[in-house]
């Protein structure tokens, strides 16, 4: 989220932000609700101004025995007590209208990000490992997953309906083994802190990331049942990605910069309406409602946020170099990278049975954009706080981690063999196959 006052002083910088994005310049509009507000704002004290006056004239007058003034001065008092809730009600929107303006703006992207409309401008910056070279035709997945029997979407689609699955027996073992070989990585190889956040969450947590308000029709909200007819129910968001809680932990806090960076990691389950993804991989685990992933959060100091995203970015890479899972890097251009983000690098793996690379980890510098929703800030050696640098990726998504290895490490006879350093998670496990 912006300051007005850094878009007043940079209102070049910020309306060529805009352009990058595709977006029109707006700086003349927010200014114009600037001007309002500070107009409501200085109306009411105006008029509290002349209140407290007028009711000292009064007593003034009273003393000097002039009944008629007083009652005059009377008068005005009430006049200005009877407007006084329509001022403070045009200051409140005055407000709102600006910060709701404020908060539907897309961060600025940095220099080093390249311009572009779409995906298809991404720039690939890395490639790591050579795609096997199969001697018979790769199945997709859901293909290999229903033919062991342990991948089942049709009775999850009774339980759930569509974008579910259920995983069973040496799969379900598979997703839970990921998982923690990616956290034990995480924190025993890249110094992360582990952390089990909630998974339900408030307004205020998920407007600090910037899922709230543009993103609210991808989320998923619950209501808690009333406990009696006196009691509120209480609402909450199933969280779209750890990113949100883990991020959250020091919203309306000051840290002290000897801290940072703070680096965590969470597996969580993710939760996602996937509004605007119709008709997009509608057949096995790609794209889910809910889904499993290792999410990595650093805040910083703003000095070291860009060194910290190439380290993150790298962490997020040894998972997949570990899984010996052949990737690329890229750099997302303007037109693709997400709303809160500075720069994002995206990771690719590549999917033998669909034949190209597809995301696995999302890895963003944010700047102090979500800190500022959040008032989360530091304290340096001069003592004067400043906001923090808020940075989150993939480390990686579990579900698509597991189509990954199931592609990749497909046999013609059906089976799957199990990645060297997921063996000790399976119990010892070298094949997954079909049980007789």
């Amino acid at each position: 989220m912006y300051d007005i006052k850094w878009i007043r002083e940079n209102a070049d910088v910020f309306d060529k932000g805009r352009e990058r994005r595709g977006l029109a310049p707006m700086s003349a509009e927010l200014f114009a609700l600037d001007d309002a507000r500070r107009a409501a704002i200085a109306e009411l004290q105006k008029a509290q101004e002349r209140r407290n006056a007028a009711s000292k004239e009064i007593g003034a007058a009273m003393k000097a025995g002039d009944s008629a003034k007083a009652e005059a001065l009377k008068a005005e008092v009430a006049q200005i007590k009877d407007n006084w809730p329509a001022l403070e009600q045009a200051e409140r929107d005055a407000i709102a209208a600006l910060d709701n303006a404020l908060s539907s703006i897309p961060n600025t992207p940095l220099d080093s990000v390249p311009q572009g409309k779409d995906e298809n401008d991404n720039v690939e910056v890395f490639r790591w490992g050579t795609p096997r070279a199969f001697d018979f035709t790769p199945k997709e997945h859901f293909e290999i997953g229903e033919g062991l029997g342990f991948m089942d979407f049709e009775t999850a689609a009774k339980l759930s309906g569509a974008r579910f699955v259920v995983n069973k027996g040496p799969l379900a073992r598979l997703e839970r083994a990921l998982a923690q070989f990616m956290l034990d990585l995480h924190t025993g190889e890249h110094g992360y802190m582990e952390v089990n956040p909630p998974l339900l969450v408030r307004d205020d947590a998920m407007f600090g990331t910037a899922q709230l308000p543009k993103f609210r029709e991808d989320q998923f909200s619950v209501t808690a049942g009333r406990q009696s007819s006196d009691e509120p129910t209480s609402e909450y968001w199933l969280i779209p990605t750890a990113e949100v809680p883990l991020t959250n932990l020091v919203r309306e806090s000051i840290l002290d910069e000897a801290q940072l960076p703070i680096r965590m990691t969470a597996g969580t389950y993710c939760f996602r309406a996937e509004a605007g993804a119709a008709g997009k991989d509608t057949r096995g685990m790609i794209r889910q409602h809910q889904f499993y992933k290792v999410e990595l959060v650093s805040i910083t100091a703003p000095e070291q946020s860009l060194e910290e995203h190439e380290r993150m970015t790298g962490c997020a890479e040894k998972v997949l170099q570990a899984l010996e899972l052949p990737y690329r890097k890229v750099v997302l251009c303007t037109g693709d990278m997400g709303f809160a983000s500075q720069k994002t690098y995206d990771l690719e793996v590549w999917l033998p049975g669909q034949g190209k690379y597809r995301e696995i980890s999302s890895c963003s510098v944010c700047g102090d954009f979500q800190a500022r929703r959040m008032n989360a800030r530091s304290r340096g050696p001069d003592g004067k706080p400043r906001f923090v640098h808020t940075l989150n990726g993939s480390g990686v998504a579990v579900g698509r981690a597991m189509v990954a290895v199931l592609e990749n490490y497909q046999e013609a006879d059906g089976s799957v063999t199990v990645p060297a350093v997921l063996q000790p998670y399976m119990g010892g496990l070298t094949r997954i196959a079909r049980s007789v």
